[in-house]
């Protein structure tokens, strides 16, 4: 694997994504929030910014992605080798969730925004990194 340009196409998504995240609004945990609250006073606004990223992505997959027999910065493609829904599977999928819907913000935008200085949002960057750690070296114990 070519290291330079793995870190280079990394480096150039990173940006992409995070400087999207800003100017969408996603960064924004109110703005998040307004969108997630449906029986309040709803903001439908981020709609718009999914379905434009599904425009830009969809035709890219299928005409540029999928045809690949292999990736352009590795030697195989990554994928799940686990089918099956699992109870660690899906209670870490609604604790995700549930953290989400509590802060209004993702990880990924909340790595976007660190850099707008919301001490909020520094918090809760630290909060998951705590997370995170704490609950890898759980699992290295039960292993």
């Amino acid at each position: 694997m070519n290291m330079l340009l793995f870190r280079l196409t990394s480096l150039v998504s990173g940006l992409l994504f995070g400087i999207g995240m800003v100017i969408s609004g996603m960064a924004d945990p109110t703005k998040v929030i307004g969108f997630l609250d449906v029986t309040g006073a709803w903001d439908p606004s981020l709609i718009f910014v999914m379905g434009g990223a599904l425009l830009v992505f969809m035709p890219a997959y299928f005409i540029v992605i999928k045809p690949k027999a292999k990736p352009l910065n590795a030697s195989s493609f990554s994928l799940a080798n686990n089918p099956h829904l699992d109870s660690r599977l899906i209670s870490g999928a609604v604790i995700f969730g549930l953290g989400w819907g509590i802060a209004g913000i993702c990880p990924g935008p909340a790595v976007s925004s660190l850099a707008l200085g919301n001490r909020d949002v520094w918090v809760f960057f630290v909060a998951m990194l705590t997370g995170l750690f704490v609950m890898g070296q759980w699992l290295k114990t039960k292993n």
